[in-house]
């Protein structure tokens, strides 16, 4: 079996290996829990770091979120080892929501990255079959953001 890593052993493995810039753990207490922001360069550095080296064996949810001036997919990461989960928040631009697939990682993230693309229009680099999972492949909106008109839909 794996060795087991606290919760400030984990967050203190992390800020050693990232830069500030590159991956930020926040300031919100609650058990078995960590919650950061990740910048989008470093989301599968930082996810493969998780992985291979801190035991997070579980992709429990890719979420796409729409704040209007900018997109977020947020991941729950989960170590089963460690009884922690790690929620990671990463900011995209609206006019260009790519970051890079984690489907490579955990093949259960597969269908939560395509239903963000489906629902937000945003692209996950290097995912294996990144299409259309809910609607019909030849429609031309994403119904989720929030300046979508339904339009009588």
């Amino acid at each position: 079996m794996a060795d087991a890593f606290t919760i400030d052993q984990v967050k203190e493995k992390i800020t050693s290996e990232f830069s500030s810039d590159e991956v930020k753990i926040l300031d919100k207490n609650k058990p078995r829990r960590i919650y950061s922001t990740a910048d989008k360069d470093s989301i599968l550095k930082l996810c493969t770091f998780l992985k291979d080296a801190l035991n997070f064996e579980h992709c429990s949810c890719v979420s796409g979120v729409d704040r209007m001036d900018r997109f977020q997919v947020v991941y729950h990461i989960t170590s089963y080892v460690n009884k922690i989960t790690i929620e990671i928040v990463v900011d995209l631009p609206r006019d260009n929501p790519e970051v890079d697939s984690i489907t490579p990682l955990w093949g259960g993230a597969n269908w939560h990255e395509r239903e963000a693309y489906d629902m937000f229009g945003i692209i996950f680099k290097n995912h294996p079959k990144l299409e259309r999972i809910l609607l019909d492949e030849d429609v031309q909106f994403f119904p989720m953001r929030k300046d979508f008109k339904s339009g009588g839909l």
